[in-house]
């Protein structure tokens, strides 16, 4: 594998955070989970102990505990510093201030790395990345996606969000992304064609308004449904 750890920026998010962002009920809660590229947040943890079914892959699951935790260590100073400067690209009302993100984002890393290793022996954490997935067909209900498709449209083709999208509705029967905007805040260049194309497939899709909004203006998430 090519991925080092020194790509990674970890930041992970909090397990309110995640059920905000896809407005999960208490019925989705209970449904078999998959969740692609969650890195180092809490709603693998959280969600296995209210007894829920749920897997997140991420290819910095390669890494050990103490590999990980270093380089949260490394990266964090500088996540925080462009949080300040860049303050002003968020909006502040769940979470008030960038120190308490700080706040927030540690807790919801050192969840994490408090059930990493139970969670990788157990196969609710797994090394890999989109657009491939080493799952069966169908083998979940529901496949989330946070802040990875879309996001990152500058850095990740149109055709691999497509390729990504048809793999994770290979394997689930429901798929919810969010956000829908570009790390510029613009909403991504790649959501027409891939709406028009999964639409040829005979996929149902909707854009839903979320409660959660921190990303000014990321306050929708795309969710794409088997016919």
């Amino acid at each position: 594998m090519s991925f080092t750890l020194e790509k990674v920026v970890p930041w992970g998010r909090s397990y309110d955070e995640y059920v905000n962002m896809f407005a999960l009920t208490e019925a989705d809660l209970e449904l078999r989970i998959l969740s692609c590229g969650d890195g180092p947040a809490a709603f693998n943890a959280e969600l296995t102990k209210r007894g829920g079914n749920i897997v997140s892959i991420d290819p910095v699951y390669v890494f050990d505990v103490t590999q990980i935790r270093n380089r949260i260590d490394e990266t964090y100073d500088a996540v925080m510093a462009q949080m300040q400067k860049n303050q002003g690209d968020y909006v502040w009302e769940s979470i008030p201030t960038v120190e308490q993100l700080g706040h927030v984002r540690m807790s919801a890393m050192e969840t994490f790395l408090g059930d990493f290793e139970a969670g990788k022996q157990n196969g609710r954490y797994i090394a890999g990345e989109l657009p491939v997935l080493p799952f069966e067909e169908e083998q979940f209900d529901v496949a989330l996606s946070s802040h990875f498709l879309f996001l990152y449209s500058a850095h990740l083709s149109a055709e691999f969000h497509l390729q990504a999208l048809r793999e994770m509705l290979r394997v689930a029967q429901e798929v919810r992304v969010f956000p829908l905007l570009m790390l510029n805040g613009a909403l991504s260049s790649h959501l027409a064609f891939v709406k028009q194309e999964l639409a040829n497939y005979g996929f149902h899709l909707e854009i839903k308004r979320v409660l959660y909004e921190f990303q000014r203006g990321g306050n929708e998430m795309l969710v794409i449904k088997k016919a």
